[in-house]
């Protein structure tokens, strides 16, 4: 993708205005609270997770401080309405591209969390797909005075038109090297709904499946980023149970969809692991990687 410093069209706002929003803070406050780690364990067919009990497990900080926007003040497409904490992009779809993420200190069941998200950095683009707009977040969690966990978000605003392939049109890119450890795993629109519910998001490409294929062009309903970065995640723990992971980031490459499976990848190093979802083809759909204190 290449950097563009024009305005994203003549008609829309200009990515000079949306700078503006560079630096705009959001306060939240919320207990991590036992029951969205029973639902997450169901969801992923845990009878035991493997996770150490009393703390939450890497990732699940993305249960709490869950959208409060009433009905009134959301997109049609299920989002919050843009122009308050996230900038007014003029472009009509929106996806979470990425994330990268620190475990400073462990979250212990039933504490008392506060979350501080700013807005870094706001960046136009352009592709294959059309012009972009990149809008980086960061969080910080603390827990009483101590620093827990630390964030930056991307997340990738994108013109109309179809989006089966990559997002910025690149051609598709396979794993060079082998996987240690490969599951199969199919999310069927049940399990859409349930991380829908446990997250709160209301995002309609993950259970309208007409809105999804006429409205944003998908050719299904897409699977959230965020689950299939819990379900590589989830895929690393059930090889390395207990492990102190220290730090997790990802990318999303390419969407994938209820109507067919995937394969859940990993690869082992000194550090931690680099993990992959292949869709059926083989093409990579998201890349990750953990480290290990």
């Amino acid at each position: 993708m290449l950097d563009s410093s024009a305005a994203l069209r003549s008609d829309s706002v200009s990515i000079d205005a949306l700078q503006r929003w560079v630096g705009r803070t959001q306060p939240a406050d919320d207990v991590a609270a036992p029951g969205p780690l029973a639902r997450l364990a169901a969801l992923l067919d845990h009878e035991t997770p493997p996770w150490t009990p009393g703390r939450l497990p890497p990732l699940a900080h993305w249960l709490y401080f869950l959208p409060r926007e009433r009905q009134s003040d959301l997109e049609p497409d299920g989002h919050a309405k843009r122009g308050e904490f996230l900038p007014p992009v003029p472009l009509p779809r929106r996806m979470w591209g990425g994330s990268r993420v620190r475990f400073v200190t462990p979250v212990p069941v039933g504490a008392e969390m506060r979350r501080r998200s700013t807005v870094a950095a706001i960046a136009a683009k352009h592709g294959r797909s059309g012009p972009m707009v990149l809008v980086t977040v960061e969080h910080s969690i603390t827990v009483g005075e101590a620093l827990a966990i630390t964030e930056e978000q991307d997340i990738v605003f994108l013109s109309a038109g179809p989006l089966g392939a990559a997002v910025d049109g690149s051609p598709c890119r396979r794993m060079a090297r082998p996987s240690d450890a490969t599951r199969s795993h199919t999310v069927d629109p049940v399990g859409l709904f349930r991380f829908s519910a446990l997250t709160f998001n209301a995002h309609r490409i993950h259970y309208d499946r007409d809105y999804a294929r006429q409205t944003e062009g998908y050719a299904g309903l897409v699977v959230h980023g965020p689950l299939i970065a819990t379900l590589l995640m989830d895929h690393f723990l059930r090889r390395r149970r207990d492990a102190a992971v220290s730090s997790f980031s990802f990318r999303a490459e390419r969407p994938l969809f209820d109507s067919a499976p995937f394969d859940l990848c990993l690869a082992e190093n000194d550090s931690g692991a680099q993990l992959w979802a292949a869709d059926a083809t083989g093409a990579i759909a998201m890349s990750a990687r953990v480290e290990c204190r």
